[in-house]
This record gives structure tokens, sequence and C-alpha cells, in this order.
């Protein structure tokens, strides 16, 4: 994976929230995701661009 894409702009990451809890995100870099905790969504980012859809997100796991 490129390098410059499997990184999220710290100032980015403080304005994005989760689309349904409104909630902070955290950042998955070997998943290259936005976590939302609460939500227990992934949220993918491709080509360098946060895809901020309930659908598009990815169901965590316990």
């Amino acid at each position: 994976m490129d390098e410059k894409l499997s990184r999220v702009d710290p100032k980015l990451l403080e304005l994005l929230v989760c689309p349904l809890t409104k909630g902070r995100l955290s950042y998955d870099r070997e998943h290259n995701e936005l976590v939302s905790e609460k939500a227990r969504l992934a949220y993918p980012i491709r080509d360098g661009i946060p895809i901020m859809l309930v659908s598009e997100a990815r169901s965590l796991e316990d």
C-alpha cells in the first residue's frame, strides 16, 4: 500500500465523527479504516478518502 494513502491527517481526524453516533473516530492503520467504537463500525478509506457511509462500513466483531 502506498505510504501516502495509509495515513490520515490528524487535523482531519479531529473534525470527522461517526455519522451514526456523532462520536469520535480512531484510525486503524493496519486495516486503513476509521473506527467508531461506540457504533462498532469501521469506515473504509479508499484512495485516501474516508467513506463515511454506514452502508459501506464494516461491522466490528467482539
